[in-house]
């Protein structure tokens, strides 16, 4: 299983959220927002990470018209233990239309391996991802781009929201180098039953690589049914 997480995180699989992200505002003023949450398993773009175990995480966030930094903590991932991740960005609106920029930093406290980088050490861009999101009225679509602590991963996801209902379409594009063909799609549907709780269902529709594999090939299809809480704490 390690090697399984080791070569997850070392192609540039590394979670954002317990369900895919996380909200930023863009007040025109200067902000101080934080929050925190907790879900059954630790689902990160359609992949338990936690092999069924319970997650809590926190974010920490500052923002100031458009513009925002801060961090967010994670339990869960039962290989590389307790995630801390660094982001900065900047996002807005014109009328319907919407986007956002931003760079995450992964850090892990407890893998250590082999490989492009040792996540033993939490150097700070030891892995990283540019993420771009453009949305249209109910629909987004967003691109992530490794681009330190590994090579060849892609991501990419449709969404779609209607009253309490959400839908994410993601790719993984494990291996997008020239001549690569390890991919996977999955799918999640949410329903918020109200501020603070949300249900998710996620399934992966299609799978393309090598079932040997140590990457691609090791991901559980398995249907996976997640319950999260979420909590803003007031400043």
């Amino acid at each position: 299983m390690l090697l399984k997480k080791a070569n997850l995180v070392r192609m540039g699989v590394a979670a954002a959220a317990l369900t895919g992200g996380i909200a930023v505002a863009t007040p025109a003023m200067a902000e101080v927002s934080a929050s925190v949450a907790v879900a059954n398993m630790y689902l990160w773009r359609g992949i338990d990470l936690g092999d069924g175990s319970a997650a809590v995480s926190g974010d920490l966030v500052y923002s100031n018209s458009g513009a925002y930094g801060g961090i967010w903590v994670s339990s869960g991932d039962d290989s590389l233990g307790n995630e801390y991740d660094y982001f900065v960005g900047y996002g807005g609106e014109a009328g319907d239309f919407s986007y956002d920029l931003s760079l995450w930093n992964y850090n892990y406290s407890d893998a250590d391996w082999n490989g492009n980088f040792n996540t033993s050490n939490d150097s700070t861009g030891d892995l990283s991802e540019i993420i771009l999101t453009l949305g249209y009225g109910a629909f987004s679509f967003s691109y992530y781009d490794n681009v330190a602590g590994g090579s060849g991963y892609e991501y990419f996801t449709l969404s779609g929201t209607y009253d309490k209902f959400s839908a994410t379409v993601g790719y993984h594009d494990f291996n997008a180098d020239p001549g690569g063909n390890d991919d996977m799609t999955h799918l999640n549907i949410s329903y918020a039953f109200n501020d603070n709780v949300t249900f998710t269902a996620s399934k992966v529709i299609d799978q393309d690589c090598d079932k040997n594999d140590a990457v691609c090939g090791a991901i559980d299809e398995d249907l996976n049914f997640v319950v999260s809480y979420s909590l803003p704490i007031e400043m």
